[in-house]
């Protein structure tokens, strides 16, 4: 069972990497260079997370962009570092590599493909569905999608999905009709799909009218709060931004916003 076994302080040459452990994407040389400045300046304010495979044997599970920070001002610094805080857990091997992921979707620019080989590897662990849903916030249906349409997806769609120039639904709706084609020309309908132009959406929420209407409810209802989660602030922002706004965002936005839509 996962579980956070202590919070110690370990020698910085003790924690290893796992190859099934990743940062899931490419480091951010511009944010490592920031952590760099701030960690000595301040100290490591955020304990990096380890998984404790047995007695002494420790793996990096989250704080991958501190560790190589911290790595950084060791080369400048020697002697810097030798020793930082940790939150050790424990778990089995497929809770630990959820966990691994799940921290690393706490950023705002965390991408559904960065889910496809959790979600499946975890499915094939036998995790039930909901589950999997409780552990990554999300719906038993987006788990259930992931879980059905994953395995379809070709390199280049997987890259239009990372790279953010296609949305998840559409790439539903290409894999939906590819499965309803002839066996044998699956690949050549998602191919025809991805070539065609990009559905443009429509902007939601204009800025203008958005600000009027919080600007009303601050006089209506003053103390009205939200409970929202920094994914939901994100597709927020990305709505009123206005551009590649698809309909995940859109649906995210609206579901912790309600109140910025106009009554249909």
């Amino acid at each position: 069972m996962l579980a956070t076994k202590r919070y110690e302080y370990l020698p910085i040459g003790s924690i290893e990497f796992h190859h099934t452990l990743t940062n899931h994407r490419e480091l951010d040389r511009a944010k490592v260079a920031h952590l760099e400045k701030d960690i000595v300046a301040n100290g490591l304010l955020e304990p990096l997370v380890v998984w404790e495979r047995n007695s002494g044997e420790y793996y990096l599970v989250g704080g991958f962009h501190r560790m190589e920070a911290i790595q950084g001002i060791r080369r400048e610094h020697p002697g810097y570092f030798d020793r930082i805080d940790v939150r050790v857990v424990s778990g089995d091997p497929d809770e630990i590599k959820a966990l691994n992921l799940k921290l690393n979707s706490d950023r705002v620019d965390t991408r559904i493909t960065d889910y496809f080989q959790t979600v499946i590897y975890l499915n094939n662990a036998n995790w039930s569905k909901a589950r999997m849903a409780e552990f990554f916030d999300k719906s038993v249906s987006w788990i259930e999608d992931i879980i059905r349409y994953a395995p379809l997806v070709t390199p280049p769609m997987r890259e239009k999905l990372a790279s953010g120039d296609l949305s998840w639904n559409r790439a539903r709706e290409i894999l939906q009709k590819a499965l309803k084609a002839p066996a044998g020309n699956e690949k050549a309908i998602i191919d025809s799909e991805l070539a065609s132009p990009l559905r443009a959406v429509a902007k939601p929420l204009p800025l203008g009218s958005t600000l009027k209407r919080v600007s009303g409810l601050l006089e209506t209802e003053p103390k009205k709060t939200f409970r929202v989660t920094t994914q939901d602030i994100h597709a927020l922002l990305v709505t009123l931004q206005g551009r590649r706004v698809d309909a995940e965002h859109i649906e995210r936005a609206r579901k912790a916003f309600p109140i910025l839509w106009a009554d249909d």
